[in-house]
């Protein structure tokens, strides 16, 4: 989904975003979607953009929200990312496991 607009530093930004994503589970038009979005918010709060909505503005950086959100916070890891984990741990019955179950099971195999 890479664009002509974007620099080659927005390309690299873009396919390592999309890689992160695809390494952490996220299906590839999901990951090409959001690795996208992103990209393109971090133009327009950069003046690279010819438009720029008022969220992309104002809003928090997705480099600083990320960090906010990754493995922190009175949850933690999502359901998804400790199945995936637990899945390449080889973790069984994992797919019946609740997520306080997960966590409990993927901390003990670490």
């Amino acid at each position: 989904m890479p664009q002509e607009a974007w620099s080659p530093k927005r390309e690299r930004q873009y396919k390592h975003i999309k890689e992160s994503l695809e390494d952490r589970g996220q299906p590839e038009d999901k990951a090409e979607e959001i690795a996208a979005r992103t990209v393109n918010k971090e133009r327009a709060r950069s003046g690279e953009a010819n438009e720029a909505s008022r969220t992309s503005l104002v809003d928090i950086s997705s480099g600083r929200r990320g960090g906010l959100r990754s493995h922190t916070g009175s949850e933690g890891r999502t359901y998804d990312q400790l199945r995936n984990e637990a899945k390449e741990k080889g973790i069984p019955g994992r797919s019946k496991m609740s997520k306080a179950e997960l966590e409990r099971a993927v901390n003990r195999k670490s």
